[in-house]
């Protein structure tokens, strides 16, 4: 498969032996998805911009003392093409692209429009691995059965993930209708860690990395840290992470977890803005170097 060239890769890599797909271990997939969206539009957008973002992300990161990507190389892929694909047929298409992937061994990480798209990663994922828990930071919950008579709306991606089974595990919850309430009551596989939670001390970190499994796949709702550090979001709400505190849950999950891949979501650019898609490229980078210094791409 070809990846994207210099100007055009995530973190403007310019030896080829760091970006080619062959050479590479991890892969950049950028899956503008935009069907749902239920207030500001734009997300679309977000993966292209966040890859553009990252050529001014250092290589060098001085918390794990590592140009990391030439330790596994980063190979990023165009962006996905969903001309007439809706709903049921834009997520088999998402599985098949992210199947591929991982068939050739290489870790996935996917930038996406709205948070819909997440479905189509774990269903490839569940294919590759029996079990697995989904750590999903986020303003809201997702779980809604349905949402404008749609299941497969950005609102309803984690009711869909709860369906096939998949442990969930939610930090930085603010906003959520009674329903997503009640369900997250009454299932045994959904652990909450609502964002007023969050704030006394740290002792939620490790009370969450509990209840994950072996196997970890984080889905990262830029709208999951708060709008001083994410502003540019579909549905903004105060009072989300805070951009030390959750990288230093990140760390904590890479270094007691395996993490089998990720994805950053609803980055929805503005004009003259550039914080939120910046911060959402340092972000995979970081998350790309503590798996590099812990337990490394197996």
């Amino acid at each position: 498969m070809k990846s994207l060239p210099t100007e055009e890769n995530f973190l403007g890599i310019s030896e080829p032996e760091f970006f080619n797909y062959e050479s590479s271990k991890v892969v950049i997939q950028q899956v503008p998805y935009e069907y749902t969206s239920s207030y500001l539009q734009g997300s679309k957008f977000g993966p292209k911009a966040m890859v553009e973002a990252s050529h001014f992300v250092e290589f060098y990161d001085e918390e794990t003392d590592s140009e990391a990507f030439k330790n596994f190389g980063i190979a990023t892929m165009p962006e996905l093409d969903f001309t007439d694909l809706t709903d049921e047929a834009a997520i088999n298409y998402i599985e098949s692209e992210t199947s591929t992937h991982l068939d050739n061994n290489k870790f996935v990480v996917s930038f996406g429009a709205e948070h819909t798209v997440t479905l189509g990663f774990v269903k490839a994922l569940k294919k590759q691995h029996t079990e697995f828990t989904l750590l999903q930071i986020d303003a809201h919950s997702d779980l809604r059965l349905e949402y404008h008579d749609n299941p497969y709306s950005h609102a309803s991606v984690m009711a869909r993930v709860h369906e096939l089974g998949v442990p969930l595990c939610q930090i930085g919850i603010r906003a959520q209708c009674k329903q997503e309430a009640d369900l997250i009551k009454s299932s045994p596989i959904i652990n909450t860690w609502y964002a007023h939670m969050l704030d006394r001390d740290d002792k939620w970190m490790d009370a969450c990395i509990e209840k994950l499994g072996e196997k970890v796949y984080i889905s990262i709702d830029a709208d999951g840290f708060d709008p001083s550090v994410m502003p540019a979001v579909g549905t903004a709400e105060p009072g989300g992470l805070e951009w030390g505190q959750g990288l230093r849950f990140l760390k904590k999950v890479v270094k007691a977890r395996k993490i089998i891949g990720f994805d950053i979501v609803e980055c929805a650019p503005k004009e003259g803005e550039i914080l939120t898609q910046f911060n959402c490229a340092k972000l995979a980078y970081k998350i790309l170097c503590y798996i590099n210094s812990e337990n490394g791409f197996q």
